[in-house]
């Protein structure tokens, strides 16, 4: 499960799942949700995804913005995630195509993840991340 949430500026998002790895992805989709129709993104083109960081708060945003960076920098928007969090350090492959503008339905552009809002917890065997997006 992944929402957005109401900020005074910028744009919240929440990711969770039944382990880390789940919530960090899905907090992932909800943030790409936020710049087009993530689900007509097709996985067609894998890429490596390895981030570190010193605590799981800081690792959430440092993969959030390993994604932008790819984005970025591959011209590759991501659709799908399969990611090992070992302690503080992040491994794993992302999937998706070139973004286009018809076919995904693009909305608003995310500059980054930030530091704002940021927090991650467990709730009823749940875990969840949050963060501030800065558009």
């Amino acid at each position: 499960m992944h929402k957005t949430i109401e900020h005074e500026a910028d744009i919240g998002i929440v990711g969770s799942g039944e382990t880390w790895e789940d919530a960090f992805a899905e907090g992932a989709l909800a943030m790409l949700g936020v710049m087009a129709e993530v689900e007509t993104v097709e996985a067609k083109e894998e890429v490596g995804i390895q981030v570190s960081a010193n605590d799981r708060d800081a690792l959430f945003v440092e993969f959030l913005n390993e994604i932008l960076f790819l984005r970025d920098a591959e011209d590759l928007f991501l659709s799908k995630f399969e990611i090992r969090i070992d302690g503080n350090q992040l491994a794993g492959k992302g999937w998706g195509e070139k973004l286009d503008q018809k076919k995904h339905g693009v909305k608003i552009e995310v500059k980054a993840a930030t530091y704002s809002g940021l927090k991650t917890w467990e709730e009823n065997g749940q875990k969840f991340v949050q963060c501030v997006l800065d558009v």
